[in-house]
């Protein structure tokens, strides 16, 4: 990329950034539903940038939410300098969520914005905000429903803001985590229909965490009952057929238990559960 290219490339940025600011303004005191991933990260950091003190950062844990991530939005929290609190939930206690129909999300995220409205009241604040974005829209995403039933607030969507947008503003304003692999709730590995229990996310955690340990940033472990498919980035496929490995992955899954360990050939991708819908 020429100087010029580059110049153009800043100039932009910072223009959208601006934009953000505006509408963040607007908001006059502010919630966040902050999960310590790349959008909600950059929302907490604008809201707490204009709006300081009158911006709060909350945090939900449950049993989909894995404690490596936990430990990486109090990280990001500090790191903004935020007020940060957090919240226990349980969506496996939420009426029709654990048998996963393909709304599932819709439940998870009416109960989250509704505590987080009731925390807002609590304390004063106008506004709940969330960090969808406006690739979120072209996607199956139930939780937009509940988003626009409880009025919450999304200024990276309204802004206009992608994905690629969020990561450049993020790493012009030197986010540690702006690019950060995106990261879905736990729940996303499970077929719709197979019903979701705290031993079931416990084994998928299990296996995850174990790839991640050898080095995989971006992939996921769907779980087909007995079976684990393995979706990484395809560049990565290789990684995993190496002999040495191969056999590594395939024991280590079946401690976990697994009955049989597969590799998907596609590769990863976001929302590959939808595919059936």
């Amino acid at each position: 990329m020429g100087r010029k290219e580059r110049k153009e490339r800043l100039m932009d940025t910072q223009e959208k950034l601006k934009k953000l600011r505006d509408n963040i303004k607007a908001l006059k005191s502010v919630v966040i539903a902050f999960s310590g991933g790349v959008d909600s990260s950059l929302v907490a950091k604008v809201c707490y940038d204009v709006l300081g003190d009158k911006a709060l950062a909350v945090t939900a844990r449950s049993e989909t939410y894995p404690a490596y991530e936990y430990e990486e939005a109090l990280k990001i929290a500090k790191e903004i300098g935020i007020p940060h609190i957090t919240i226990d939930t349980s969506e496996l206690g939420i009426k029709g969520f654990a048998e996963n129909p393909p709304n599932r999300c819709y439940f998870c995220k009416s109960e989250l914005f509704g505590k987080l409205k009731e925390i807002a009241r609590e304390k004063g604040y106008k506004n709940v905000a969330d960090g969808a974005n406006l690739d979120d829209t072209g996607e199956y995403r139930p939780g937009l429903d509940a988003a626009k039933e409880l009025e919450v607030r999304s200024p990276l969507k309204e802004s206009g803001l992608r994905k690629v947008d969020i990561r450049e503003i993020s790493k012009y304003l030197n986010l540690s985590n702006w690019d950060k692999p995106s990261y879905a709730c736990m729940s996303s590995r499970f077929p719709y229909g197979q019903s979701i229990t705290e031993e079931k996310l416990t084994i998928v955690a299990a296996a995850e965490n174990y790839l991640r340990s050898i080095g995989l940033k971006q992939f996921r472990v769907r779980h087909h009952d007995t079976i684990a498919r393995i979706e990484v980035l395809p560049e990565d496929i290789t990684l995993l057929l190496q002999d040495g490995k191969r056999t590594e992955i395939v024991k280590k899954f079946k401690e976990i238990g697994y009955k049989y360990v597969t590799i998907d050939m596609e590769g990863y991708r976001s929302g590959s559960m939808n595919e059936v819908l």
